[in-house]
């Protein structure tokens, strides 16, 4: 028998990193208290992976955690801790499907999710599966159970680090769809018409986890929506806007920050330092590095994308990173900044190479990151 869900929990959040529960999460909690919205969340687990069960379990219990925001932004040291609330119930996907596709196809109105690098890999994945092992796997039959109920589409906001996210998603799911489901027309054009797949850029350092279930972030926050036609967001905040284009916060996200990150990583293994330094504030601290890394900003990095993009802008975003680097409250582990290195070499680095070859300019830098990739996991 499938237990019901809340029906308030309209935005489902496939994911149950720390990063969505201090950055999506928190955002929904803040527009609940100040009025400007009432709709809740329901946190899906989609992985095997015995954490997320257990926080999941853990959400579903007390509903309610800890979000520590430590460090400086506008020139203003803060130090709060609140807590977020807009969780409204959690469920785990591969134990209690019947109760999910229940609730998506009757309630749900927004979805959220954060699958990490490898989310959008689908392999030999089918949704005609009892229960799809891929995340696209398992929206492709959600959203099939929606359509064939006759509910209206739904807006979708993934927040993975990938260039173009909703495009992708929805480019992914409708492959699946026309795969497995060849005969139906009608859901394909549904998903293609009456779903919103918007783009989105994230921008907040969560660096740890509290326990039983929590997080630890930095002040500064972004969660950057490119508009069109029909879009209605979730919840209203400071920190959430809708833009034109995403295109400039993108390239300075993606090959400033993380870039910044990749690199750091590498030249922390290069030199040896893995069982000396074990936080980005650390690396950041350590003069070798914070001036390798100046360096390849400064001479590679920002001239490559100054063909693009606005140089004083990027400079600021630049001083920005640094700030957010060298913050002393943030365990920012580089361990788990190292994890899926090559794929983040890939997707962060070989871009600016890329737009600096056609300029004539140099890249010894992060040429040498992109040859050492694959020398370890």
């Amino acid at each position: 028998m499938t237990r019901q869900l809340p029906a308030q929990a309209s935005i489902v959040q496939f994911g149950t990193s720390r990063f969505l529960l201090g950055h999506a999460a928190a955002f929904v909690s803040a527009s609940l208290a100040a009025g400007h919205s009432d709709q809740r969340i329901l946190v899906v687990q989609t992985s095997s992976r015995e954490e997320g069960k257990r926080k999941a379990r853990a959400l579903a219990t007390q509903r309610h955690y800890p979000l520590h925001l430590r460090g400086r932004r506008d020139g203003r040291d803060i130090d709060e801790q609140w807590t977020i609330d807009s969780v409204a119930d959690a469920v785990i996907a591969d134990e209690d499907w019947d109760t999910l596709e229940r609730h998506f196809v009757a309630h749900a109105t927004h979805i959220v999710s954060n699958t990490a690098d490898a989310g959008y890999v689908v392999g030999d994945d089918s949704s005609l599966a009892p229960v799809p092992a891929s995340f696209p796997g398992k929206l492709t039959k959600l959203l099939k159970a929606r359509h064939d109920s006759g509910a209206a589409g739904l807006t979708l906001l993934p927040c993975e680090l990938v260039t173009d996210n909703g495009q992708r998603l929805k480019a992914l799911v409708t492959d699946l769809a026309r795969r497995d489901y060849p005969d139906d027309t009608a859901f394909i054009a549904w998903l293609e018409t009456k779903c919103l797949w918007a783009n989105t850029l994230v921008d907040r350092i969560v660096s740890a986890a509290l326990e039983p279930v929590g997080a630890l972030a930095e002040p500064y926050a972004l969660w950057a929506i490119e508009d069109q036609p029909g879009l209605i967001l979730p919840c209203q905040h400071p920190d959430v806007i809708q833009v034109d284009d995403l295109t400039p916060y993108a390239m300075r996200k993606l090959h400033l920050l993380n870039l910044s990150h990749t690199y750091l990583v590498h030249r922390w293994r290069q030199t040896g330092r893995e069982n000396q330094l074990m936080f980005v504030r650390e690396a950041i601290a350590d003069p070798a590095l914070y001036n390798d890394l100046k360096r390849v900003i400064d001479e590679e990095v920002i001239p490559s994308l100054a063909t693009r993009l606005e140089r004083e802008s990027l400079e600021r975003y630049r001083d920005e990173v640094f700030e957010r680097f060298a913050n002393p409250y943030l365990d920012h582990r580089l361990a788990d900044i190292a994890e899926n290195h090559a794929m983040k070499c890939q997707r962060r680095i070989q871009p600016v190479i890329d737009l600096a070859e056609p300029a004539g300019i140099a890249t010894p830098g992060l040429s040498d990151a992109m040859r050492a990739r694959d020398d370890r996991p």
